[in-house]
């Protein structure tokens, strides 16, 4: 009689479970708006170098002088304005986060932000070097970009600064994150355009600002293995080699 035997198993491999491929930081859809948002904020920088009509429509705007014609609202605005302002919008946003670290026992959420604001600072602060450009109050002459002046006014810092720290909020939240993302873009939206009605900014510094801060944002899902290993790094410090925290 044949007796059928089973070949061996490996339970080494039979212990291990299957590979799982690894999941693309950014998939095509992300990919693709940061294209857009790239192309945007190239088409900006380009009319804006090239002293091309964006120039002519940022005078149009700015002779309008909206402060002068509405200023019932300038009050109200001047306090709006510090929502989008890096000192005040980071301390109040870093609270929040603190006792979201606290609460989880990670630093996940803080290094987040702030691998965001470095990443803003070098961008937005580079362009704004290289640039130059005056703001509408420091301008000399009418359809002139201001350029190579000294300026630090392009793009706009309020603008991606609202962008980008409280779109990390929304790119935090646990839940009520479509909300949250829908009220940061209000939020940047709204101090972009009052930057404009204040006269502090061109509206190209504002379309400048806001895609800026967008590609950041769209590009924090490549800062994560950095993130992570900060954070991993962070907890064995805090926790000690007897795993106990260091206090």
């Amino acid at each position: 009689m044949r007796v059928l035997t089973e070949p061996p198993l490996d339970r080494r491999s039979a212990s291990v479970p299957p590979a799982v491929p690894a999941r693309a930081p950014i998939g095509r859809r992300r990919a693709l708006l940061i294209a857009v948002t790239a192309l945007v904020y190239a088409a900006v920088v380009v009319g804006v170098l090239a002293d091309t009509a964006l120039v002519r429509f940022d005078w149009w705007l700015e002779l309008l002088k909206p402060y002068k014609r509405w200023p019932e609202v300038q009050s109200l605005l001047d306090v709006w304005i510090v929502a989008g302002q890096r000192g005040p919008s980071a301390i109040a946003a870093c609270l929040w986060l603190g006792w979201r670290s606290w609460r989880s026992r990670t630093v996940r959420p803080l290094l987040v932000m702030g691998a965001a604001l470095l990443l803003l600072n070098i961008t937005v602060g580079g362009v704004k070097i290289l640039t130059g450009r005056l703001g509408p109050h420091y301008a000399h002459v009418i359809d002139s970009p201001e350029l190579f002046a000294g300026g630090t006014i392009f793009p706009s810092g309020h603008t991606a600064n609202a962008v980008v720290t409280w779109g990390v909020l929304a790119y935090l939240a646990v839940r009520w994150r479509r909300t949250g993302a829908l009220l940061a873009g209000l939020t940047a939206a709204s101090i972009g355009l009052t930057t404009v009605y204040l006269g502090t900014h061109w509206i190209s510094d504002v379309v400048a600002g806001w895609t800026a801060g967008l590609l950041v944002l769209l590009a924090l899902p490549l800062a994560e293995p950095a993130v992570d290993a900060a954070d991993r790094w962070v907890t064995a410090l805090y926790h000690g080699p007897s795993g106990r925290s260091g206090r």
